[in-house]
């Protein structure tokens, strides 16, 4: 050891420590004594300072150097040498004592033997200030558990740390080295091997750019790897190793690494030790009052929001549609009703294994290709409509009461009560308050999540081979057929049909037909003339807010007559252009193979045939993909057929639309086509301006379907409660006779009231849009307990309803609902092939989604979606339907699954939050009268 002499001299604190992390120096020592300014003595070493760098904060704590180092405090520097040359190095600074002023400035001089005595004191003396060079690397470990581990910084206590050996004063410095410093030496050392200068840093987000994350893990898997050849401690000390490197700060982890440590200690650090699900950072609430309201507000809101989310359950279960399976666990918990999950979540076991390619099978035959004679005979069923309610009988000759069978049939009184429930409930002060703050938590627990855990999200999904966000499952859950094209490919395929079938009838006028190229002559054009500008179909700012204006961008160059030859099943050519160009757009999914969309039909309930014609246009041109399912729009647009005498009353519009279904249903091979054609459809959407103004409220003095023939139209919910209504039923029928069954997945709070989310809460499965929810914190809060599926187009709502910077979108996304990218209309919004893609780029760039957020958005698309349970298996994994982390397959959602075990810990908290305080008792006795109702409810227009 060199003996250096002692000096003083006047060094800027500044000019001091620069050097320190640069080349390896020596300093010598300087002659003569220089008093300007506030002194301190220094003892120089010959310890290099990137070296003291290099080996980090673990170093500094447990000094596992021989050599004499230095440190230097903020005041005044107290740097000497070890008196032994075996001891490690001292860390000290002088204390200021608590009761004089005098001693600032003062320095005192600290022993090898009072340093040991210290340091099995437990950290004893005052809290360890921080230092003001030790800055935290990408991959530095943490500090020893006994300085600020698991469980924060020990408080110091005035005690003999040995017999016989007394207490420095408080003045006097103090040895930071702890118990364990001489079995962490080992371990240090091996550690220090490994880092090297580069991977130091001044600041714990950044990362050196030459070692990319696969790199630090890969060397973090080789050091446990070595430390468990190369050592043979104790089940403690290496857990306190693992700890300290692996950054595991939960008190929780460490006991539950105990607990393995002690069977496998001699078989070292394996990998994947722990599930992944627990290897990520958690944010909690503790103490009593975890949502920050008295007892009695939050017993009160609870009470109000469990009765909702059992009204929701008790409809979504009627009609056999799906609920969240957490939330009916929950309900379930406070014994109010059994619960029977195989009532609405029938799903068979599947035999697709864990290892299974990411595609299902192919079929080999046709799913159009099917003889009549094989399938399912006439059951002998009678049908009629009565009050806008199909009702079933046993036999077609006697249909009367006696007959009728025993299915669920809705109760329009029943309804109307538990909306006037959920409209007193959703302006309700106190749970408006309630909710609102629990959003706001949420908000702000996920951005402490992204904080703490993003770096290993990322590091995730970068160890899954093969897999990234182009080539995961995506379903385009929200667009409509007739513009489920682009602008050019429009325009080509006309420029195309214009040459190749120029003298093909397409229109009748007058009784008399016009060939294609006749209707381009009488509009003066030519196939040379047409260009996307003449096309005129891309929604623009004047459609902002101008529903009338969209609606007409459906008609290319502005003429009606082109829109029924290119986009219409029912015209004069049968549809023929219109599938056309959707099987082509078929074939560019296809062609992506991971890209799959839920394309919109139109049943206008004119006529009884027209979904006769709509099942032939489909088996005619095999408009059939396996990238493709329908669901079923109904424009409510009763009040423009009552104008022209189309329909008498508002129950002939219903029968036109469920009675030939029933019929269907009751004996496929009467309408085989149709029956064919309704295994590939979903479910139903409603669809229409939301902001016109509405003239009627419905209630029980609203008049039954066959007495409403005013021309007003009914309002928002009376379309979508008729509408359920009938599908219910139907869905018992088809799930009697062991075929596909229906969901409702309106459009629903783009514009206009709030109460349309009531409805939708109630009935629906999914909806479209629910850009109104941003309003109704009461809502919001509901929808994301009970998890309903909302599709999002942020750029239709951009051209239409609401600008892009003011969308609610990544709102909802950092709150926990469960909402997905659609694209609604790209004829009118998009430019490119891939309008799904075109969707996600522009979320991603505009909010700074992260890959993580981007999958969590495709996963959430195709579990919205009404693919098959095989088809999602396949697409997502076997476990898919389970709950938690173990539904997710990370190899093929790309999802991690600290993401998925997230979400889930996140809603289960919330909850039990809600459930806790609820007990069974005074769940049933909820007065409707003081905070549940408005009283009576209007009932005049």
């Amino acid at each position: 050891m060199l003996s250096c002499g002692t000096v003083s001299s006047r060094i800027g604190y500044r000019t001091f420590i620069p050097w320190l992390p640069r080349q390896p120096r020596r300093i010598a020592p300087i002659k003569g004594r220089v008093s300007l300014g506030p002194p301190f003595s220094l003892s120089l070493c010959c310890m290099p300072a990137d070296l003291l760098l290099a080996r980090g904060r673990s170093h500094l704590c447990r000094g596992s150097s021989p050599c004499p180092v230095w440190a230097v405090p903020p005041r005044c520097l107290t740097m000497r040498p070890s008196s032994s040359v075996s001891a490690p190095f001292s860390l000290c600074w002088p204390l200021r004592s608590s009761d004089s002023s005098t001693n600032r400035g003062k320095t005192s001089k600290m022993s090898s033997s009072s340093s040991t005595s210290s340091s099995n004191n437990d950290g004893q003396g005052k809290p360890k200030p921080k230092s003001t060079f030790c800055k935290r690397g990408s991959l530095q470990s943490t500090t020893s558990p006994d300085l600020c581990g698991a469980s924060g910084p020990k408080p110091v206590k005035s005690q003999r740390s040995l017999p016989g050996t007394p207490v420095s004063a408080p003045h006097n410095p103090i040895d930071l080295r702890t118990s364990m410093e001489e079995k962490y030496k080992e371990i240090a050392e091996l550690f220090t091997r490994s880092m090297t200068e580069s991977e130091m840093r001044t600041a714990p987000y950044e990362f050196p750019e030459d070692s990319p994350i696969e790199q630090l893990e890969e060397r973090r898997h080789r050091l446990e790897r070595q430390i468990s050849q190369d050592i043979k401690l104790e089940p403690e000390i290496l857990l306190r190793a693992k700890q300290d490197f692996m950054k595991i700060d939960s008190a929780a982890d460490l006991e539950y690494m105990q607990e393995k440590s002690f069977d496998d200690v001699d078989d070292g650090f394996r990998e994947n030790a722990l599930p992944l699900e627990r290897e990520y950072q958690r944010v909690s609430i503790s103490g009593e009052e975890k949502c920050g309201v008295p007892y009695t507000d939050l017993v009160d809101a609870a009470k109000c929001v469990v009765k909702a989310l059992f009204i929701r359950e008790k409809y979504i279960k009627r009609s056999m549609q799906s609920f969240c399976k957490t939330t009916a666990h929950a309900l379930q918990e406070l014994g109010m009703k059994p619960l029977d999950l195989t009532d609405y979540d029938d799903i068979a076991e599947t035999p697709v294994d864990a290892d299974a390619p990411v595609h299902p099978p192919v079929s080999k035959t046709h799913p159009y290709d099917m003889d009549p004679k094989n399938m399912p005979a006439d059951t002998g069923y009678g049908c009629k409509m009565a009050g806008g309610l199909v009702h079933v009988y046993s036999k077609k000759t006697n249909m009367d009461k006696s007959t009728e069978l025993d299915l669920p049939y809705p109760d329009l009184a029943e309804y109307i009560e538990d909306m006037n429930v959920m409209m007193a409930l959703i302006i309700n002060g106190p749970v408006k308050s309630f909710c609102y703050r629990r959003l706001q938590y949420l908000s702000s627990k996920f951005q402490m999540h992204i904080l703490l855990n993003e770096m290993k999200e990322l590091a995730a999904q970068k160890k899954v081979p093969h897999r990234d966000f182009y080539n995961i499952r995506k379903v385009d859950t929200h667009i409509h057929a007739s513009s489920c094209m682009n602008q050019k490919h429009l325009l080509r395929f006309i420029k195309r049909s214009m040459k190749k079938y120029p003298e093909e009838i397409v229109h009748i006028e007058r009784g008399r037909g016009q060939t294609l190229k006749e209707v381009f002559e009488s509009m003066n054009l030519t196939a040379f003339d047409l260009s996307v500008d003449t096309l005129d179909m891309h929604a623009d700012r004047n459609t902002f807010h101008r529903f009338d204006k969209f609606n007409a961008k459906y008609n290319p160059i502005g003429e009606s007559i082109l829109r029924e030859i290119f986009i219409k099943t029912d015209n004069c050519i049968e549809g023929k252009y219109f599938a056309h160009i959707v099987k082509e757009v078929m074939f560019d999914l296809e062609e992506s193979k991971y890209q799959n969309s839920e394309l919109r039909l139109s049943i206008y309930g004119r006529s009884r045939d027209e979904w006769e014609k709509l099942a032939q246009w489909a088996l005619k041109h095999r408009v059939y993909s396996d990238n493709v399912r329908w669901l079923i729009q109904v424009p409510r647009l009763f009040d423009v057929y009552q104008t022209k005498k189309t329909l008498a009353n508002f129950q002939e519009m219903l029968e036109n639309i469920f009675m030939p279904l029933f019929e269907a249903t009751i004996n496929p091979r009467k309408h085989p086509e149709l029956h064919l054609f309704l295994e590939h459809v979903v479910g139903f959407d409603s669809v229409d301006d939301e902001s016109k103004p509405e003239h009627h409220i419905f209630n029980l003095d609203s008049p039954l379907p066959e007495n409403w023939t005013e021309e007003d139209n009914p309002p928002y919910s009376y379309y979508l409660y008729y509408t359920y209504a009938n599908m219910t039923v139907l869905n018992h029928l088809r799930r009697q006779r062991g075929f596909r069954m229906f969901v409702l997945r309106p459009h629903c709070g783009e514009a206009g009231p709030v109460h349309h989310l009531v409805s939708g809460f109630m009935l629906s499965e999914n909806i479209s849009h629910g850009l109104l929810l941003r309003k109704a914190p009461v809502l919001q809060y509901l929808y994301y307990l009970a998890q309903i599926g909302i599709a999002m187009s942020p750029l239709s709502n951009n051209s239409l309803f609401l600008s892009y910077h003011r969308n609610p979108l990544p709102e909802y996304l950092s709150r926990g609902l469960m909402i997905s990218l659609s694209t609604d209309d790209p004829l009118q919004f998009h430019f490119t092939k891939e309008p799904l893609m075109e969707e996600y780029s522009i979320a991603t760039q505009v909010w700074k989604l992260s890959s993580c957020d981007m999958c969590e958005l495709a996963r959430n698309s195709v579990l919205m979606s009404g693919f098959s349970h095989k088809a999602k298996s396949y697409w997502l994994g076997p476990n898919y339907s389970k709950e938690g982390p173990m539904s997710n397959d990370i190899r093929r959602t790309n999802v991690p699954d600290i993401r998925v075990a997230y979400r889930s810990e996140t809603l289960s908290e919330e909850l039990q939050l809600i459930t806790q305080a609820v007990q069974p008792v005074e769940l049933n006795t909820i007065d409707e009268e003081d905070s549940l109702c408005m009283g009576s409810f209007p009932g005049k227009r």
